[in-house]
């Protein structure tokens, strides 16, 4: 039996949520699967990812092929890693105790990651409101401008035409 691993859709129009499982190939999309993996929420920013990674690996090590998706998914939080780095103690290059501790300092590293793009969101906030009042200022001085030169245009028409008012009276 080939299996995928591969996104099952929920939630309502407009508002995605799906679940990550394996199943059968020939099932339909939205059908029969043998094992929920985890969540996906695309909604929130970041994105929200809940995965049980021992479960995928299991399913990675059997011969499972994820989408193009759920691959993404499951690199992003570090299936992929971990069925790296249990090929290599499988093969005796490290021990199981430096696998864990590669997997963990990789774990520490894409959570700071995760948190600055966090930060950087916010950060945008302030940004955008900053930049919101600088445009302000840029819309009332142009308005002055325009006003200060309407009043310089103004009284050189008034002399013009009383000139010419003149000189049809002659």
């Amino acid at each position: 039996m080939a299996t995928r691993i591969r996104l099952q859709r929920h939630g309502r129009k407009g508002k995605p949520f799906f679940h990550i499982v394996v199943a059968d190939s020939r099932a339909k999309r939205d059908g029969r699967f043998i094992e929920k993996l985890g969540t996906y929420n695309p909604i929130t920013n970041p994105a929200t990812v809940e995965l049980n990674v021992d479960s995928a690996v299991k399913w990675l090590q059997t011969g499972a092929e994820p989408t193009n998706t759920a691959k993404a998914l499951l690199s992003y939080k570090g299936a992929f890693m971990k069925k790296h780095l249990l090929g290599g103690v499988a093969k005796g290059a490290f021990s199981q105790e430096e696998a864990d501790k590669r997997f963990d300092a990789w774990l520490e590293a894409k959570g700071e990651k995760v948190q600055a793009k966090k930060d950087g969101l916010t950060s945008g906030a302030a940004a955008l409101e900053a930049e919101k009042a600088v445009n302000e200022a840029r819309v009332k001085a142009a308005q002055e401008a325009e006003a200060a030169a309407q009043v310089e245009e103004t009284p050189a028409e008034e002399a013009e035409g009383t000139t010419e008012e003149v000189a049809t009276e002659e």
